[in-house]
């Protein structure tokens, strides 16, 4: 169907509109890490807590407002994340946008996680390390296989897509996963170095849900991890109901956040 000149007008009004305010906005300062250790979260929030083992993969349901520590209490071990809408899967985590429209590779505390479709799906709200990785994705069978020879291991590819069959979705659904806890830096030549410095014991982070959301998470080693043998440690997964601040820093940081939760305030309406 052709549009009119009264809709071509009226979306480049809008466009304009949004650059103006980009342009007007400045951007809010990331705030420094959590703290360590992790303070204990209240036991009338909890709603659940799971623990993944090494190598092994979880999938649950995140309905808005609540949110998933993601902690490692036995020492490091990457965790690649990946997320869908539940009202339409099609509709699933981005991390070329997140990282695009925020100006920053950093996904840290006061940042948020956007969907393919310019919506937040989740927010980061605690964070105490900021070394994840938003642009190398996860190991699979052939990485594994040049990195650990010899032995059988599973992957972050192989469990993803046992992730996605369990809910009912396919190979092709799979984003690019972010990896939590894998200290990734991008050199001035543009290649990738492993920052271990940037890790700390019982490291953790918190991601409150925009919007409902299927959620995947696998426990593997990731590809650029440089520790000679394949040994990823158990990590905790807790869900809870969250908080929502009325000076919340992720709702606010970036005129690409607060677009971002116009669209979701559009897409609820």
């Amino acid at each position: 169907m052709s549009r009119t000149a009264q809709q071509i007008a009226a979306d480049r009004a809008r466009y304009e509109e949004h650059q103006r305010r980009g342009l007007q906005f400045a951007p809010k300062a990331l705030p420094g890490p959590s703290p360590l250790p992790a303070p204990p979260i209240p036991t009338d929030r909890v709603i659940h807590t799971e623990t993944i083992p090494g190598g092994w993969y979880f999938a649950t349901n995140l309905k808005r407002g609540e949110a998933i520590r993601i902690a490692q209490p036995n020492g490091p071990s990457s965790v690649a994340l990946i997320a869908w809408n539940v009202a339409d899967p099609s509709e699933r985590l981005n991390l070329p946008d997140t990282v695009k429209v925020q100006w920053t590779t950093a996904i840290a505390k006061g940042r948020v996680i956007f969907s393919d479709m310019g919506r937040v799906m989740f927010s980061v709200i605690e964070d105490s390390s900021g070394a994840h990785d938003g642009l190398v994705g996860g190991s699979t069978a052939a990485s594994n296989a040049a990195r650990y020879p010899g032995i059988t291991t599973r992957n972050t590819r192989d469990n993803l897509v046992l992730v996605a069959g369990k809910l009912g979705l396919t190979r092709r659904d799979i984003p690019l996963a972010l990896s939590l806890f894998a200290p990734v830096r991008v050199k001035n030549d543009g290649g990738f170095v492993w920052r271990p410095e940037l890790s700390h014991p019982g490291d953790y982070i918190e991601l409150r849900a925009e919007m409902d959301l299927l959620v995947g998470l696998s426990n593997c080693p990731h590809p650029l991890d440089p520790a000679p043998d394949y040994a990823p440690r158990m990590v905790e997964v807790t869900r809870f109901r969250a908080t929502i601040a009325a000076d919340d820093l992720c709702r606010t940081a970036t005129a690409e956040a607060v677009r971002g939760f116009e669209n979701n305030a559009l897409a609820e309406a």
